[in-house]
């Protein structure tokens, strides 16, 4: 909750006795509460080097991250909470830490001195914890301390009041401290790698759990709801959440790129688009989008349309290596959609060799990279994200699609109402790179056979 005294909101409708009596009863007669954690969680050292790297490139000044507070989701309820990206990567605290925390690196002469300020908790022997919503442990349990966080972080950890004045709190870091923590957030760290191969894992369960549950979902008068619940549920059990809003896009709602509202039906003979990603504890997050037909076999139209846009991914991933550029992966995805495009007859000619009508059929970008957020690192320079060189390190998407509206008379009939999107999580690796979501099947007769296994 955002306002200055959390303890009044809806005081209209509080029943709670306010005499001393009470509030001495119920601060009496508590055992000890279990312990949470003291030793140092294993992002803590990933982190400190990160806030080295950040010192080195702010000599002398102040640097502030703040975590971010609640947001209200309606009148005094509110969202579950996640901190900003760049604090959780600053302080490698990850899912539900810490509202209201802010991170202050206050110049030295050895570079920086990092302090935590927390909202402590407040336990039996305070009014808060009964009375206050915000902290109180008899609303929210047990959360760390000052020491508790301390000793998890390895960061100096003072209350939230003791904020030096002339500190400035805003919603998110100066824009010089974001594009670089952007630029350094593009090459993962060790704990990073495997982090995003834990989500890619989870997801890759989440998509199997779903063609389970296909038959139900044709059923039900809203089945996309049916795949997004489905594959929601599993990211709650499997991780924090999803990294994103899940898209469950069946029929020629496939060809609505960011269709998230979910309220179609499934019918047979169509195609489902599911883009879909787990986000984790840490906060890391999978983003994969895979088609697949509804009945378990391409028709020969969608088949055709699936094929050229694996195999516009694999131009993509042919060309990923150390050294390349990032906008090379769009490139080559592109030049094969193109190739295809006029090959089957659909692009008018142009007098412009740039015009790119052809992307009628494939507006987005091909790549974007990912981690903590599902678009990470989008307060990077230009010349640093979309011209910048492939590192060992980086994660990225590659994830061409076609998409051919159903009111779209620029093209047959047949290909009305299809849309088909594949996308996979890439490693750059010394040599090449490494699809960290392969897994899950990826040409049309391994989808096929995918389905059918699961389906049994």
């Amino acid at each position: 909750m955002t306002e200055e005294n959390p303890q009044r909101k809806n005081e209209s409708r509080s029943t709670r006795p306010t005499g001393q009596e009470f509030a001495r009863f119920v601060a009496s007669n508590w055992g000890q509460p279990e312990d949470v954690a003291t030793t140092a969680i294993a992002a803590a050292p990933y982190a400190a080097s990160r806030r080295e790297r950040l010192s080195a490139a702010f000599p002398g000044q102040r640097i502030v991250v703040a975590a971010g507070d609640y947001a209200v989701r309606s009148n005094d309820t509110d969202y579950r909470f996640r901190p900003h990206s760049d604090f959780a990567y600053l302080t490698g605290l990850g899912m539900d830490h810490e509202p209201g925390a802010v991170l202050v690196m206050e110049p030295s002469e050895s570079g920086h001195d990092s302090t935590l300020y927390v909202i402590p908790p407040a336990g039996p022997g305070e009014e808060g914890f009964f009375a206050d919503p915000r902290a109180g442990e008899f609303w929210i349990g047990r959360r760390p301390g000052l020491a508790e966080f301390a000793a998890m972080t390895g960061i100096a950890t003072r209350a939230l009041v003791d904020l030096p004045r002339g500190v400035r709190v805003t919603g998110q870091p100066s824009k010089a401290v974001q594009r670089v923590l952007a630029q350094m957030r593009m090459v993962k760290d060790a704990y990073e790698i495997q982090q995003l191969r834990d989500a890619v894992e989870a997801t890759v369960g989440g998509f199997e759990r779903v063609i389970t549950q296909l038959p139900r979902a044709i059923a039900h008068k809203r089945g996309e709801r049916v795949i997004e619940a489905t594959f929601d549920g599993h990211a709650r059990e499997e991780g924090n959440a999803v990294g994103y809003e899940t898209i469950a896009a069946a029929g020629a709602h496939a060809t609505t790129l960011h269709w998230i509202r979910n309220t179609g039906q499934v019918r047979h003979g169509d195609l489902v688009l599911l883009d879909a990603g787990v986000e984790v504890e840490s906060l890391y997050t999978a983003d994969i989008t895979r088609t697949f037909p509804v009945d378990g076999q391409f028709t020969p139209v969608q088949r055709r349309v699936y094929d050229v846009v694996r195999e516009a991914a694999d131009a993509g991933f042919a060309v990923t290596r150390p050294g390349a550029k990032f906008i090379d992966v769009h490139r080559a995805a592109m030049e094969v959609i193109e190739r295809h495009l006029r090959a089957w007859g659909i692009v008018p000619d142009s007098t412009d060799p740039d015009a790119g009508l052809f992307r009628r059929w494939m507006v987005h970008s091909t790549s974007h990279h990912l981690g903590l957020d599902v678009h990470d690192c989008s307060a990077a320079k230009r010349e640093l994200y979309l011209d910048g060189t492939l590192e060992e390190g980086m994660v990225f998407t590659i994830e061409p699609g076609l998409y051919f509206k159903e009111n779209d008379l620029a093209v047959p009939a047949e290909l009305r109402g299809i849309g088909v999107r594949i996308e996979d999580d890439v490693l750059v690796t010394r040599e090449g790179y490494e699809n960290l979501s392969a897994a899950l099947p990826r040409t049309a007769d391994d989808v096929e056979a995918w389905m059918a296994r699961l389906r049994g």
